[in-house]
């Protein structure tokens, strides 16, 4: 049997779009959710089996039944009101869904609660639509792993090319679903890269916000440094609707205090289509040769950006220096910090489920080894026998010397030097320094290689520029309309 859907349902829907039709009439949330159920069903699950999706929530029709009643009676609670959102898998939610973070030993784990970010989407009206398959403990489990890659669900495909094709790691899932309209929105988290690598790969928007703008609480955890949260969509518009739907102070999270006073409910003030004229822009082509060997940088695509930037009236600076950037970083911090804070969500699980600490998982793994290490877990194991108090003298000199040089003599030194008001990374080059500060970055769409494969851009800013950035990135999608939706048939 094939369901027939109206005219309205088309790939590349924005949240506008779909307001605008529930509106008038034309579409119902339920019809939207049951549109996207058929897509999964299709090329996610058969068809090209792209295998982003990991669990659908059961109850996601009903919440829209619901919605769309809400809507009749009492109105919209604002623009995400009936959109389907779905979560990357170490994210919790409170109901029929599972968090796992991609293990087979969490596949019955069920949460008492919602994560903190997911109570604010569903305050907002967001479906929670399902969890997305992602890398296996956010790449924290083996470094043989395939980016996009869990023992629970398998390999996530790049839907722009064949099976090899990059796909973007750890929320490969979140980016790929939203690229292969499965969903309207996506949320994943990043600790270094996690976001912006599968944004690029899979040519959509993501945004890595500042640490603390989003919070934590409720999100199997990796580091405290540098974990967040952060959007999924097709266009800088979307991203910043969901973005500000997110934000908010925890009082269960110390690094969103910061944000009080200082983080938007609404990150659409600032797209602005003439937002790169006058901005002062520094350009950062100065990354290890591996980079540019390895298949993700294209030149002439790159020189386009950097045209398109002076002809939307951005003053550039050309190859700027970042004194720290190819500095040899410690993984001091990421090491020692997921040993503890994976630990101790460990830890704090209901007793049915089989494993309470990573040398529990360990075990686990050992003995449903066909299924569970088919890449092995050499990074688990490294972990085991480490200090697990966070005052050992390695990781307290990295946590200094990662401040230091990814802040001071890192992104605000660039910044102040050259008097800029964002740096541009080609592909996601600049993360990791990024990601150390704890500052913001965007990722967008600039272009496709010969091959087909996606290219992009980032841009990056000091703490709490979310604003500035997407502003910018706005009048360059705005300027340019680069994406293009993949071929799934």
């Amino acid at each position: 049997m094939k369901i027939k859907f109206n005219n309205f349902f088309r790939e590349e829907l924005t949240i506008n779009d779909i307001q605008a039709a529930i509106e008038n009439g034309e579409v119902t949330s339920k019809e939207l959710v049951m549109y996207y159920l058929d897509r999964i069903a299709k090329y996610d699950q058969d068809g090209r089996k792209i295998n982003s999706i990991l669990e659908i929530n059961p109850d996601a029709i009903f919440i829209a039944e619901a919605l769309d009643y809400e809507r009749k009676t009492r109105g919209v609670r604002g623009p995400l009101h009936g959109i389907p959102v779905l979560l990357k898998d170490n994210i919790e939610t409170n109901d029929s869904m599972h968090t796992s973070a991609g293990t087979l030993a969490l596949e019955n784990h069920l949460s008492t609660h919602d994560a903190f970010l997911v109570e604010k989407l569903r305050e907002s009206g967001a479906i929670i639509l399902g969890k997305t398959n992602m890398t296996e403990l956010a790449n924290g489990m083996s470094t043989k792993m395939l980016a996009g890659y869990s023992s629970r669900g398998g390999q996530v495909l790049n839907p722009y090319g064949d099976a090899d094709l990059f796909v973007g790691g750890s929320s490969s899932g979140s980016a790929v679903a939203v690229a292969a309209n499965f969903t309207a929105l996506s949320v994943g988290t990043e600790t270094d890269a996690s976001i912006l690598s599968p944004a690029i790969q899979n040519s959509v928007v993501g945004i890595k916000p500042t640490v603390g703008l989003i919070s934590r609480t409720g999100i199997i955890p990796f580091t405290y440094s540098q974990d967040t949260a952060g959007p999924f969509a097709r266009t800088v518009t979307d991203a910043a609707i969901l973005l500000g739907a997110l934000t908010g102070v925890d009082k269960f999270d110390p690094a969103t205090y910061k944000s009080e006073g200082i983080s938007k409910q609404d990150y659409t003030v600032f797209l602005d289509s003439q937002g790169l004229k006058g901005a002062r822009i520094g350009i950062f082509n100065q990354a290890s040769e591996d980079y540019y060997q390895s298949g993700e940088y294209d030149q002439n695509l790159f020189k386009q950006v950097i045209q398109t930037l002076r002809h939307e009236g951005s003053e550039i600076v050309d190859n700027i220096d970042i004194p720290s950037f190819n500095r040899d970083w410690s993984w001091g911090v990421p090491i020692y910090e997921l040993k503890h804070s994976l630990g101790n969500y460990l830890s704090q699980l209901p007793s049915y489920l089989p494993i309470h600490s990573e040398t529990e998982l360990i075990q686990f793994n050992k003995q449903h080894e066909q299924k569970a290490l088919k890449y092995g877990q050499n990074m688990l194991e490294y972990r085991e026998n480490l200090p697990n108090t966070l005052r050992n003298p390695e990781y307290l000199n990295a946590k200094l010397e990662d401040l230091y040089f990814s802040q001071d003599m890192g992104i605000d030194f660039t910044l102040k030097k050259y008097d800029l008001d964002a740096i541009i990374f080609p592909s996601y080059i600049g993360s990791t320094i990024c990601a150390k500060a704890g500052y913001p970055s965007i990722a967008v769409p600039a272009g496709y290689m010969e091959s087909g494969r996606p290219f992009g851009i980032t841009f990056a800013g000091t703490a709490f520029s979310e604003g500035v950035l997407i502003k910018l990135a706005y009048a360059f999608e705005q300027a340019t309309k680069h994406r293009k939706c993949p071929k799934l048939i």
